[in-house]
């Protein structure tokens, strides 16, 4: 079944989701020991607060090129960008990083779609910036879940 909903709605789901991400990203930068994991935990934190900041500014009516009517009914499909494994306490670094590596992907899948959905303009260009950074954030969390999942050996 399609999921049918306003841009307004859509919106305020996208805002939501960055805070769930800083929130998550902080909590796992409380766990892990390895300075580098704390800095790119603490760089997606930032990321994650900007985005918010983008999303709450296109809500608010302060971008105005090449936006779409809040009150328009569009079919974003959000069952396909923001289905997410339950998180448990007992999950494994390992786990945690490919957690937020898939979150990073649906993110990016998500800013692309809707990006699609626009004409060229402020918004647009904003969507795409979010969906490359979105994208880029995947990448550090897979280069994170690589050093947990295969660690270097001695002599290897």
């Amino acid at each position: 079944m399609e999921t049918q909903c306003t841009l307004k709605h859509i919106l305020e789901m996208a805002i939501q989701k960055e805070i769930e991400s800083q929130h998550l990203y902080r909590e796992i930068g409380r766990k892990v020991t390895g300075d580098a994991a704390k800095d790119v935990l603490e760089y997606l934190v930032q990321q994650e607060q900007r985005h918010r900041r983008v999303l709450e500014r296109y809500r608010s009516g302060e971008l105005k090129a090449g936006t779409l009517s809040q009150g328009e009914v569009v079919d974003y499909k959000i069952a396909e960008h923001f289905d997410q494994p339950s998180i448990s306490p007992d999950m494994g670094l390992k786990d945690v990083f490919l957690l937020a590596a898939n979150r990073e992907m649906h993110s990016h899948e998500f800013y692309v779609a809707l990006a699609g959905l626009h004409p060229a303009g402020e918004a647009k260009r904003l969507l795409e910036e979010l969906a490359s950074q979105e994208l880029e954030h995947k990448r550090k969390v897979e280069d994170l879940y690589t050093q947990v999942a295969f660690p270097q050996t001695a002599g290897g």
